[in-house]
């Protein structure tokens, strides 16, 4: 067994610099995660019903990982100590690496979820690996947490290369069953789609080895209060990159590809699709006559199926399905 000697990464005592340093990446790191979840609300009615499990898994893992960055920031600030013109750990000091964990147990596996969600596998095989990816995921982030974290308080050199390498091959696993959906999905989507998707995943994936690579430190040279600094900026901007930034270009995967079921006459959605200020495709409701006559008049605006009103006026010129001065919404044609 091969201990490391100098305190770990969470309790290095930091000058007022460094300590700045990672209180800033802290916040931002929070805010950012905090503005793409309330973005994501907001935005979730763009996204065809075909596509919406994407939106569901990035609101969830916005949500856990704004909470996680809250926890890190408060143990941050109550973790030190300031004396005689630096920050001093207290016990609370180490939370600020191990509660990164739990929230990447969650939130790693919900990343693949987004991923596959804008991909074109369905049935069986979509299942089997989304349950194959989100495992590995986790197992990725478990063993890593036992190098890292448990065994030897993370100060083992062996531990942490044996558990590094498992955690590394889940790492490998995941790589090729995400490239391996992705490519075969990029033939049924339009040019633009397929753009997108193929930039989100290589923006998570180059993100997802930002963390092995913050892992290792410790193995090769002794942890310092500069490198301790430096895990918790690297760590946060690959969060980050990782989260919103591959959020974002799911979402737009998801948005063009709505667009095009629109278009094809395979989904409806009840209005225009717009991407960078671009139409993509008008606004289609279902077939009225397909659907119950409460639902019918809910779409038709409080309108019966016949298109009278409650007091018996026509208002057939008014429907979503009729040309006029609102008719950027249409209804679906009669495929018989």
């Amino acid at each position: 067994m091969d201990v490391v000697d100098t305190p770990t990464p969470e309790l290095q005592t930091m000058s007022l610099g460094l300590y700045d340093l990672v209180h800033f990446a802290l916040m931002a790191a929070g805010f950012s995660l905090l503005a793409y979840f309330l973005y994501s609300w907001a935005s979730r009615e763009e996204v065809g019903r075909r596509y919406r499990p994407a939106v569901y898994a990035g609101l969830c893992l916005a949500a856990v990982a704004t909470v996680s960055y809250l926890v890190l920031f408060l143990k941050w600030d109550t973790g030190f100590d300031l004396q005689d013109g630096l920050y001093r750990p207290n016990a609370e000091a180490r939370f600020t690496g191990s509660t990164r964990y739990p929230d990447w147990a969650v939130t790693v596996p919900l990343l693949t979820v987004e991923l596959l969600a804008v991909c074109s596998l369905a049935g069986s095989r979509a299942r089997n690996l989304r349950a194959s990816a989100m495992a590995a995921a986790f197992l990725m982030i478990l063993t890593g947490y036992l190098g890292a974290q448990v065994v030897a308080d993370g100060r083992d050199r062996t531990a942490l290369v044996v558990w590094g390498l498992v955690s590394t091959a889940f790492f490998a696993y995941l790589c090729v069953a995400l490239i391996g959906a992705v490519r075969a999905s990029l033939p049924h989507m339009g040019r633009e789609a397929a753009v997108s998707l193929r930039n989100a995943t290589i923006v998570l994936l180059s993100s997802f080895g930002v963390y092995p690579l913050v892992y290792a430190i410790p193995v090769f040279v002794d942890v310092t209060p500069a490198w301790s600094a430096t895990v918790q900026v690297a760590y946060s901007t690959a969060d980050v990159i990782a989260k919103v930034g591959f959020g974002l270009l799911v979402h737009k995967v998801a948005v063009l590809r709505t667009a095009e079921d629109v278009r094809a006459g395979v989904d409806t959605h009840p209005e225009p699709v717009w991407v960078s200020n671009v139409h993509e495709s008008d606004g289609v409701l279902p077939e009225l006559d397909r659907v119950s006559s409460s639902a019918a008049a809910t779409l038709r605006g409080g309108h019966d199926h016949h298109g009278h009103d409650h007091h018996g006026r026509d208002h057939h010129h008014d429907e979503p399905g009729h040309d006029g001065a609102h008719g950027a919404t249409r209804q679906a044609p009669d495929p018989g």
